[in-house]
């Protein structure tokens, strides 16, 4: 199978992020909030500077390094599993998308534009790059799961 429906699927993680947080960086005031259901879930315009729930706040270039760095594994490890494990290559494409995005807004704003504010847990603000990452993470775990009770090794 060809690597272009896993690529395909990073690019539209990476646009449907993107596009998002146009729509909140052109719509919305810093700090504005748009109580989508009220004190449950918000669209919240709010920026990162650091990495997740704002740790290493303010280390740009620690990040652009060592996303690029991840980025390039992630290809790596698609290239290499994508023949033998499909589902567990849409996770990596998955991750890539999503890491890509954060990775777009840390290049050229210099920060994270958050915007999914879930108020009733009080959970850190997040954004669609975020979703992909973890659902593409959630993914990995499973595939890595069913591939240890299989008895396949599919390790780096």
């Amino acid at each position: 199978m060809s690597m272009l429906p896993y690529y395909l699927l990073s690019i539209l993680a990476l646009g449907m992020d993107q596009v998002i947080k146009w729509i909140v960086v052109t719509n919305m005031k810093l700090g504005e909030s748009i109580p989508l259901l009220p004190d449950i879930f918000h669209l919240t315009s709010h920026r990162n500077r650091g990495a997740a729930f704002g740790i290493l706040q303010d280390q740009r270039l620690f990040f652009l390094v060592v996303t690029i760095v991840v980025l390039i594994g992630l290809i790596i490890y698609l290239h290499r599993v994508h023949q033998e494990n499909k589902f567990l290559s849409y996770g990596l494409a998955l991750v890539l998308g999503g890491a890509a995005g954060n990775f777009v807004d840390r290049f050229l704003r210099g920060e994270v534009v958050d915007l999914f504010d879930f108020r009733w847990i009080n959970f850190p603000i997040f954004n669609l790059a975020d979703v992909f990452i973890m659902l593409g993470a959630a993914i990995i775990i499973v595939s890595n799961l069913k591939e240890s009770k299989s008895g396949k090794n599919l390790s780096l």
